[in-house]
């Protein structure tokens, strides 16, 4: 389990934020949440390197850079483009991974595998596997729905909201509930803890660090740990830009065998 009191060193930078002054709504809290998560500036990009380790401490890397791009109407949390791109090592150098996150019916996602020059179809039913053998699953990256669970404020703190989530449909995910701490200040997720069938954490997800870049608050440093093998993976954001101005055009199938590589160097 995680401590709380590991969180500490954030709020230097989060309690400089402005925060409400009374209790928002469920539905406010958790649409503010997302955007903060996933809508800060129309666009952005983001250079990551994951240090994935099993039980026995074995690490091995992957570094990659995701581009984003809104392309719903602004402010609305619509509909977003993501393109990853991975730089090493070398087995996996050159994958690509595009998704078309949709908020009125499943994402459209692709892999373009360069070894054998093959682009696959995601299908919605793999979004909650792994992301590349991290411990993040292809949803991680995206985000999940905010009108795919039921949210319940549960508990609030002098720093943060505790919301329990329960999915609508219980069948399509592999987990029966999760809670999150969101910062009151900055409203971003500082930590989840996921639930099993028998109420049991089995994978838990942490901020480590958090700066803010231009006008946005951004977690640069983060842990998902899946507690049932005893593995997890360390995610570090560096080259952290927003509102670059890529075109709509890149975040299409043609791309994914000629990536746009002045905005990936």
């Amino acid at each position: 389990m995680i401590r709380l009191s590991s969180l500490v060193p954030l709020f230097a930078l989060l309690t400089a934020l402005p925060a409400f002054a009374a209790t928002p709504s469920v539905d406010e809290i958790v649409k503010r949440s997302n955007h903060v998560a996933y809508y800060q500036g129309q666009d952005g990009r983001a250079q990551i390197t994951m240090t994935i380790a099993d039980a026995k401490g074995r690490k091995r890397t992957r570094e990659l850079v995701i581009l984003r791009k809104d392309a719903g109407a602004k402010d609305n949390d619509g509909k977003q483009l993501f393109f990853a791109f991975f730089k090493a090592p070398a087995d996996v150098k050159r994958t690509v991974f595009l998704v078309w996150k949709n908020v009125d019916k499943d994402d459209d996602r692709w892999l373009y595998l360069p070894a054998l020059d093959l682009v696959k179809r995601i299908a919605a039913s793999d979004e909650r596997t792994s992301f590349v053998g991290s411990h993040f699953f292809y949803e991680d990256v995206s985000g999940r729905g905010v009108d795919e669970d039921k949210h319940e404020l549960v508990k609030e703190t002098e720093h943060y909201y505790v919301l329990n989530n329960t999915p609508k449909d219980p069948s399509s995910v592999e987990f029966s509930s999760y809670k999150a701490w969101l910062h009151k200040a900055s409203f971003l997720p500082v930590k989840i803890e996921y639930y099993n069938k028998k109420n049991e954490v089995y994978r838990t997800y942490e901020a480590l660090e958090v700066k803010t870049i231009g006008e946005f608050p951004t977690v640069v440093k983060a842990k998902m740990k899946d507690l049932r093998t005893g593995g997890e993976t360390l995610a570090e954001y560096t080259q952290v830009k927003y509102d670059v101005g890529f075109s709509e055009e890149i975040f299409t199938e043609r791309f994914l065998k000629n990536p746009p590589l002045e905005y990936l160097e």
